[in-house]
């Protein structure tokens, strides 16, 4: 827990916060925990068992401590550098003056006809191990540490500052980490919501006023103001895998995002009508603004008299209020009468001169009403192919017979009936409750359609999407639904998972595009089509390199196939936080796209711990927002097909088949599971009660019982790793045997002209900066089969070695040396969080011996501990 090097910002600043961070804590050490201050103040390693609890707790709030320091340093760093002139590496502005001469129409035609369009997507996957009172008690530290940064404070109020300092994180103490119960589906909708109250809802007009004057700056004013951001959740509609969410829920989900943001609204209008107090016996305002204004006042107020009574002679504050009662008697037909209504008020503004009033009062009310509408996110439904299959077979035994389902018989009914112009009446009294469930889904997806607001419900996920007819299916049982025959306003999208799906997606699309109402359904009116890809799986399948290429592959593949039906493609990227499940840096990651794939359009979960750092605090989501949108918008104007690199094609190929077949040799070892189970707390997981989904070990019986998220925080706990490196090593060491100095200058120009692969090579290698083979160790060391365990680490350490000397080989360096601030923040946590990785083989394996719930918290704490200490759970 030393103090930062090599992080420091020019001036003292940054040390002035650690200082008074680190101060803070200590004092509150020194209050709560006495013995552990004691301990650190004489620098003594280990923990005393007796204390556990103390240290855990104590190591997590300074860990977190410090990610809110670097979180303000870094907005801090930017504004500096803004302040003195310079456009941002990453923004709207670099993007437009950095577009080649050639493909400026391309980007001037993408951004008239408003095609940039970004699709940030918060779910509640269960790697988000903080409560909403912690993270609330988290913005506060950092907003005070925001007052600091002023100078005008008297040497007492820097003291009240400081105070404040201590007490926050004293609450944090005295609040503690962990759930004690497991989340509600409520709690967590709430927690999704949480975000646009605090953050999402005031980062919008910052975003749009920084998009508004780059293009101002660069090709003139904007002839159309342009939302490039749309908000999407999960939460609430996500039920792959969580029978807990329901139609009900989702309707609750709904309603509370619904109420949410018609607050958010409300507050907004109570700041602005005080502000508007425009007199006409001062100002005259032009006939048609007045005449505009008169008819806000007719037609939206609850009482026209009153209204006008209330503020005589002030028409601006009469219009803004009768607007507010609109508003809340819920009256606006949709979305964009409200718009209407701002665009006149703040046109009137203008009329008589008062521009900043505009810009300042209404603008950027009426742009976050162009962002959010009636509700704060556009909340996707997602489920399983089986279930859908299933379903469709309760649908049919309920009207006559149903086919063996997948059989030629089942498929022939399906794209028969899919497109039929009537079909028979459905009694969803006689279906099973699972049927009945997705039936009653897709009737309310159909009430809400046909309601004010279309688009507070997404599109249909289909998860292991592995045929048209899965897809099919979905759209038949709309039809079931009441949705019509001609084209249906449900968008069905497929999520192609593992690497065997992938490699079949282009073939799946082909035969269901050839289906007329599922071309006519699942293309928008532009030609769009959605699809998604899935990172966990495909990792699972077959390693990090595999998978990176392998979805590489199918987004070249998917864009050429479904041409040829008229349609361009928008990849929805189902990213984790860590590298094997496709966390990479946003630019970075965008980057690396293949050229072509992106059309000014794409979505991506932010899931997690992910969702918390980008946007908890309204500065850093506003440049989070910027860099994402910028980033789309800056390489979305190439061709629209990728240029073909035989070699580079060849060597990442060939690459790919070397790692995946190192990868499945480990994972096919007759003692991984057993390794796998034991050399972690993979199966304790269901202790640490972070997500809605019911109770359940997590451990694994066969490969097939993998899942993502507890794989990947198995190897990220026992700091292994594997999912996002293992079999990068061998592949190269095979490469290099097999092609020789030829393929040796074939790698040196892949890693010098493919984004991908670059990617990749610092992906890996900021991974294995994280592996601590002396900690894994004593992990393997809690195997009982000896044998086994010394076999599968054997391997591990064998391949841990061969990937090093890799990346030390294509980089030239050593390995963690071109990423000194990432090194630097690793070696500052690596003492204590080496004591929590002891801390927690001793208490696996006393909780594995006994029976009762003696040391269970305790190990609780040490997940939530090496998961702040890494910055994720995986």
């Amino acid at each position: 827990m030393a103090e930062p090097k090599g992080q420091e910002s020019p001036d003292t600043y940054a040390q002035d916060v650690y200082r008074r961070l680190r101060g803070a804590w200590l004092k509150v050490l020194h209050r709560r925990a006495p013995q552990v201050a004691q301990s650190l103040s004489g620098g003594e390693a280990g923990w005393d068992e007796a204390r556990y609890s103390d240290h855990l707790q104590a190591s997590t709030i300074w860990f977190h401590l410090q990610q809110i320091m670097e979180e303000n340093l870094a907005i801090r760093t930017s504004r500096l550098s803004e302040q003195e002139g310079a456009p941002g590496e990453d923004g709207f502005l670099r993007a437009l003056t950095d577009c080649p001469e050639d493909q400026r129409a391309t980007m001037v035609s993408l951004l008239a006809e408003g095609r940039l369009s970004v699709g940030p997507t918060i779910t509640a996957h269960p790697t988000e191990a903080k409560r909403v009172s912690v993270m609330e008690i988290h913005r506060r530290i950092y907003r005070t540490l925001v007052l600091f940064e002023t100078m005008r404070w008297s040497p007492r109020e820097i003291e009240r500052l400081e105070e404040t300092l201590e007490m926050e994180i004293d609450l944090l103490w005295l609040t503690g980490e962990l759930r004690m119960e497991r989340p509600s589906l409520e709690s967590e909708v709430d927690w999704g919501l949480q975000f646009y109250r605090t953050s999402l809802f005031d980062a919008i007009p910052r975003l749009f006023e920084r998009y508004h004057d780059a293009v101002t700056e660069v090709l003139g004013p904007p002839t159309r103001d342009h939302c490039c951001i749309r908000f999407h959740s999960w939460i609430g509609g996500d039920r792959d895998g969580n029978p807990n969410v329901t139609a009900g829920v989702t309707r609750m989900a709904l309603d509370r995002s619904h109420e949410m943001i018609v607050e958010k609204y409300l507050q907004a209008l109570d700041r602005v009508i005080p502000r508007l107090s425009i007199s006409e016996k001062i100002v005259a305002v032009p006939r048609a603004h007045r005449d505009a204004l008169a008819g806000i006042v007719e037609t939206r107020s609850t009482d026209p008299d009153r209204c006008a009574a209330r503020n005589p002679n002030e028409i601006f504050r009469q219009a803004a209020t009768a607007i507010r009662q609109c508003l809340a008697a819920g009256d606006y037909r949709d979305v964009s009468a409200f718009l209407a209504d701002l665009r006149s008020v703040e046109a009137a503004l203008e009329s008589v001169g008062a521009v900043q009033m505009a810009r300042q009062l209404v603008r950027p009310l009426r742009w976050q009403a162009a962002t959010f509408g009636f509700r704060a996110h556009t909340l996707d439904i997602r489920q399983n192919s089986d279930v859908v299959t299933r379903t469709l077979e309760a649908v049919w035994n309920a009207l006559d017979a149903a086919p063996e389902p997948l059989s030629a018989d089942w498929s022939a009914r399906l794209r028969r009936e899919v497109g039929q112009a009537g079909l028979k009446a459905l009694d969803r009294g006689k279906l099973g409750d699972e049927a009945a469930e997705l039936m009653a889904l897709l009737h309310l997806i159909r009430e809400v359609h046909d309601g004010p607001d279309p688009e507070a419900i997404g599109p249909f996920i289909l998860s292991m999407t592995r045929s048209a007819d899965d897809l099919l299916a979905v759209l038949l049982l709309a039809r079931y639904a009441g949705f019509g025959a001609e084209r249906l306003s449900l968008k069905v999208v497929p999520l192609f998972e593992t690497i065997e799906d992938l490699r079949a997606a282009p073939a799946i699309l082909r035969d269901v595009l050839s289906i007329p109402l599922a071309a006519r359904s699942m293309k928008d009116r532009t030609g769009r089509l959605e699809i998604m890809l899935g990172y966990s799986d495909s990792n699972k399948d077959g390693g990090f390199l595999c998978s990176s290429w392998s979805l590489d592959r199918a987004q070249r593949a998917i864009t050429r196939a479904i041409a040829a039906f008229g349609a361009r493609p928008v990849f929805f990227h189902g990213r984790g936080g860590s590298v094997s499940r496709g966390g990479a840096p946003t630019a970075r990651a965008i980057a690396a796209q293949p050229r072509g794939t992106l059309t000014g359009t794409l979505r991506l979960t932010e899931q997690g711990e992910v969702v918390t750092a980008k946007y908890a605090n309204t500065g850093t989501a506003a440049a989070q927002l910027e860099l994402l949108a910028s980033s789309v918008l800056r390489h979305s104007t190439g061709p629209a097909f990728e240029t073909v690199d035989p070699e580079a094609d060849d060597v990442m190929e060939t690459l790919s088949s070397l790692s995946q077949t190192t990868y499945q040799t480990l994972l096919r070892h007759p003692g991984f599971l057993s390794y796998f189970n034991e050399a972690s707390p993979v199966n304790e997981l269901a202790l640490l009660k972070i997500g809605s989904r019911p109770a359940r070990r997590f451990g694994a019986a066969s490969l097939s019982d993998l899942r993502a998220i507890p794989r990947v925080f198995a190897w990220t706990q026992n700091r292994q790793m594997i999912s996002s490196w293992y079999g990068f090593g061998q592949a190269l060491q095979d490469f290099r045997a097999i092609r020789g100095p030829e393929g040796e200058g074939a790698l040196s120009r892949v890693m010098q002209d493919l984004p991908l692969f670059r990617l990749c090579v610092d992906e890996v290698e900021k991974s294995l900066m994280l592996v601590r083979l002396d900690v894994a160790e004593l992990y393997a060391g809690l195997v009982e089969d000896r044998a086994a365990a010394e076999a599968v680490f054997g391997l591990i350490r064998a391949e841990h070695r061969r990937s090093v000397e890799a990346i030390e080989s294509l980089t030239g360096t050593p390995l963690g040396s071109r990423f000194r601030n990432a090194a630097a923040r690793i070696a500052q946590h690596d003492s204590a969080l080496r004591s929590a990785h002891e801390a927690q083989v001793r208490l696996l394996q006393r909780v594995r011996a006994e029976d009762g719930n003696r040391h269970r918290i305790q190990l609780m704490q040490t997940m939530n501990c090496i998961s702040a200490g890494l910055g994720w759970t995986g």
